[in-house]
């Protein structure tokens, strides 16, 4: 089934006098999917999310959000997005609630239904009368994201949400940015350099440097294509050095070292699987008693990032 390209970015540029801030940024984002435009700071993902958004204008390339060309049809393709870009402005003196309405009258909005959909969707019905001066930056980022979704748009573009979030506010958000992706079919777009976050929230992922596209990935994509050629597992036992030379017979594709009570072995990861089990085996059979087993030395989205950005920055191939 072809995916609904609701963001399409084609050879775009965008410079400051001699500097190039964008230079030929070509990305699609679909419906139903948390994308993360990850980069460096500086790299230029607020000036590519200022532009989709409307903030400022672009020196060249396409933009088109939903099919509507960002500079033939400007209303329309403003009608489609969402955004919160840096901090979501909100009247503290007022409640959450009257927050809402007041955003909602400035978009002509009047259907009260909508209000307590958008308001459920983001899980802030229990406090949703309390002062906004009463809430946690992760209950305004969490409003913030009810008012960029009150006019229904398929595109939500969120530019660093979970800058100051406890893990609490981290969590939430993330939960909530996945409904609406998996759940409401929206397309999620979440520019970050926050790589652990985005490894557990994000679907797939675009990666920008010295305003030049690396290339766009699914996350397994992505850590896979930095896995190492061996991995290394911990086995915590009751007998180390027994526990080597059960695991050292007739074997040459791993390698053991024993201390005290943990073993370490170093596995090819095209036999990973099936040395694993064998090792496992071994211990039991053995007599020795086995009681976890741990990897650790395993490639993160984080890992590979740097690696790519580090490579684009000094001067390697940029895919």
């Amino acid at each position: 089934m072809e995916k609904e390209v609701i963001l399409d970015i084609k050879y775009l540029d965008k410079s400051y006098g001699s500097t190039t801030v964008l230079k030929n940024i070509n990305m699609q984002c679909y419906a139903g999917e948390v994308f993360g435009f990850l980069g460096p700071n500086g790299a230029g993902k607020t000036t590519t999310i200022k532009i989709v958004a409307g903030l400022i204008k672009k020196d060249c390339g396409v933009v088109t959000v939903c099919g509507k060309d960002l500079k033939q049809d400007f209303e329309g393709a403003l009608s489609c997005i969402g955004a919160i870009v840096e901090n979501p402005e909100m009247y503290k003196y007022l409640s959450g609630l009257d927050n809402m309405k007041q955003y909602a009258r400035m978009r002509g909005i009047d259907d009260p239904r909508r209000l307590d959909e958008v308001i459920s969707m983001v899980g802030m019905s229990n406090r949703i009368k309390d002062k906004v001066s009463r809430y946690s930056l992760g209950m305004r980022q969490r409003l913030g994201v009810a008012q960029a979704l009150l006019h229904q748009p398929k595109l939500l573009i969120l530019d660093e949400p979970m800058n100051g979030l406890d893990p609490e506010g981290i969590y939430e958000l993330r939960m909530i940015l996945k409904r609406l992706a998996h759940e409401n079919g929206i397309c999620v777009v979440v520019s970050s350099h926050i790589m652990s976050e985005m490894e557990q929230l994000c679907d797939r992922v675009g990666i920008i440097s010295g305003g030049r596209m690396i290339g766009t990935y699914t996350v397994e994509e992505l850590i896979d294509q930095g896995k190492d050629t061996f991995c290394v597992y911990e086995f915590k036992v009751s007998d180390a050095g027994k526990a080597a030379q059960l695991c050292g017979l007739d074997e040459k594709h791993y390698d053991v070292n024993a201390e005290n009570d943990i073993l370490l072995c170093s596995i090819k990861s095209d036999t990973e699987a099936d040395t694993l089990a064998d090792i496992n085996r071994r211990i039991c059979a053995g007599g020795v008693k086995l009681y976890t087993v741990t990897p650790k030395s395993t490639k993160s989205l984080e890992d590979v990032f740097i690696s790519l950005t580090h490579d684009s920055q000094g001067g390697g191939q940029i895919a």
